[in-house]
């Protein structure tokens, strides 16, 4: 089908992204619906909202590699979804900076090949990836540093 020919190197890269994103999309979405209590309802949206774009990237990569006449995987790397919402995050932080580690060396895989195309597309996730990390940075915080009210009579 494409015209562009890439090394088996890259389209293995653009595969594990795959396998990756398929990882995450189902991790995120069935954290969105196990998650309980107060800090479940501050963190289920996001985790779902989160998975959503995580597919999406699962589709933009498959797109891609199908175009490259590669064959995109169907199984997803290992898939966390059990422990506190702590753990999760924890897990969720880390397989997110994993994603980024992973894009970086994939860019510089799809620009030794002079493929720009996919080298933009790898850029644009990388991109979103380091939104997701820093998302689940910030709730981390939050779920591991209580909160705490100021005392009244400090501020009078």
């Amino acid at each position: 089908m494409g015209i562009i020919l890439v090394s088996q190197k890259l389209l293995d890269f653009l595969n594990k992204a795959i396998a990756r994103e398929l990882q995450v999309s189902i991790q995120y979405m069935w954290q969105h619906v196990q998650v309980t209590g107060i800090d479940g309802v501050v963190v289920e949206d996001i985790f779902r909202k989160i998975a959503i774009a995580e597919m999406k990237h699962a589709e933009r990569l498959a797109e891609r590699l199908d175009y490259l006449d590669g064959v995109p995987t169907t199984k997803p790397d290992p898939i966390f979804v059990e422990g506190s919402l702590t753990e999760m995050l924890r897990q969720d932080q880390q397989d997110e900076e994993d994603a980024i580690n992973l894009y970086k060396q994939a860019i510089q895989a799809a620009e030794k090949e002079g493929d720009y195309t996919t080298r933009r597309l790898l850029e644009e996730i990388l991109a979103e990836e380091e939104t997701h990390v820093n998302t689940f940075g910030k709730l981390l915080v939050g779920m591991t540093e209580p909160f705490t009210q100021p005392e009244i009579s400090k501020m009078e």
